[in-house]
C-alpha cells in the first residue's frame, strides 16, 4: 500500500495547502505565504455580479440532467448490452465508448459540420427536406440545454454504463433460472432481479455524482458552443464565467475561491446526499 498511499498524500493532500491562496491577494514578489490576507474578498467575485445566479442556475440545472438522465439510460444501456450475444456484445461496447475518447475539439467541430448555419448538414439537408427555414444555432441560445445534453448522453453514455454492466455479470444466475422456473418473462427478470440488485451501485454513483454537481465539463460548455457571445445565457457556468474572468483579470486568487467554493458546497451535498440515503436504506449509503 505504501507507493499508493504516497502519491495521494504528494498528489491529493499537500496541495490543499494551496486553499490560503483563496483568502489572499497573492503578490508573487512576496510569495503565497507572505502575501496579504484579504477573508473572503474574492468569493465576492462570484456572487457580486448580475451573472451569479445565470451561471448557479445553468450549473446545477445542467448537472442535474445530466445525473438523471445518465443514470436511467446508463443502466437501460447496461442491460441491454446484457441481452446480446455475447460475439456481437464487444462490437457493440466498443462503439459505444469510441465517443467518450474522442477530444472535445473534435466534438465541437463534428456539432459545427452538423449545426453550421452556411454548410451544415441540419440548414443544407434535414429542415429543408421538412419546409422549414434555415436556423442560426449559434445566435440562439433557446435550443443549447437540448442540444448540450444530447452531446453529454451521446459522448459518456458508453463509459458510465461499464460499471452497471459489470455488475449485472456479478449477478447470480441462478436468480434469473430460478424466475425462469417460476414463468417469469424476461420484463419481470429485469424489474425485480436486474434493477433492485443494481441499487447499491446506482446509489454509490448518484452520490459521487451529487458532490460534482457545482462542477462543468469545461470542454463541453467552452469548446461545443465555440464560446459563442449570443448562447452565453444558456452555456455560461461556474467554470466558464471563472475562466473567462481569469483572460480578463489574470487573478489565481478568486480562481482558487471559485475551486474551493464548488468544493465545499459538493462536500456538503454528498454528506446530506448520504444522510439521506442511511435514513432510506443503511446498506446503499456510501459511507
Amino acid at each position: 500500500m505504501l507507493p499508493g498511499l504516497l502519491y495521494l498524500l504528494i498528489n491529493n493532500y499537500m496541495p490543499m495547502l494551496g486553499v490560503v491562496i483563496a483568502f489572499k491577494e497573492i503578490n508573487f514578489t512576496k510569495g503565497i505565504w507572505h502575501s496579504d490576507w484579504v477573508g473572503f474578498h474574492n468569493f465576492k467575485y462570484l456572487f457580486a455580479t448580475s451573472d451569479a445566479y445565470v451561471i448557479t442556475r445553468n450549473t446545477i440545472l445542467y448537472n442535474t440532467a445530466f445525473i438523471v438522465l445518465g443514470l436511467i439510460l446508463s443502466v437501460a444501456v447496461a442491460i441491454l448490452l446484457n441481452e446480446v450475444r455475447s460475439r456481437i456484445r464487444k462490437a457493440y461496447q466498443s462503439a459505444l465508448l469510441l465517443p467518450y475518447f474522442l477530444s472535445t475539439v473534435i466534438v465541437a467541430y463534428l456539432l459545427f459540420g452538423l449545426l453550421s448555419p452556411e454548410y451544415g448538414l441540419m440548414n443544407k439537408a434535414v429542415l429543408p427536406m421538412l419546409g422549414l427555414d434555415p436556423v442560426y444555432w449559434y445566435m440562439d441560445p433557446k435550443y443549447w440545454p437540448v442540444i448540450l445534453t444530447l452531446v453529454y448522453i451521446w459522448k459518456s453514455i458508453g463509459y458510465s454504463s461499464i460499471v452497471y454492466i459489470a455488475a449485472i455479470v456479478g449477478i447470480d444466475q441462478e436468480y434469473y433460472e430460478a424466475a425462469t422456473i417460476d414463468g417469469a418473462t424476461k420484463w419481470r427478470q429485469i424489474r425485480h432481479i436486474t434493477i433492485p440488485l443494481l441499487y447499491p451501485i446506482m446509489t454509490i454513483m448518484t452520490l459521487l455524482a451529487v458532490g460534482k454537481i457545482f462542477y462543468s465539463d469545461f470542454g463541453l460548455f467552452f469548446q461545443v458552443p465555440m464560446n459563442s457571445g449570443p448562447l452565453l445565457p444558456a452555456t455560461n457556468t461556474i467554470d466558464t464565467y471563472v475562466y473567462r474572468g481569469l483572460m480578463q483579470l489574470g487573478d489565481i486568487s478568486m480562481a482558487s475561491a471559485a475551486g474551493l467554493y464548488q468544493s465545499v458546497v459538493g462536500f456538503a451535498l454528498v454528506l446530506l446526499s448520504n444522510f439521506a440515503v442511511r435514513k432510506i436504506n443503511r446498506d446503499n449509503a456510501l459511507f
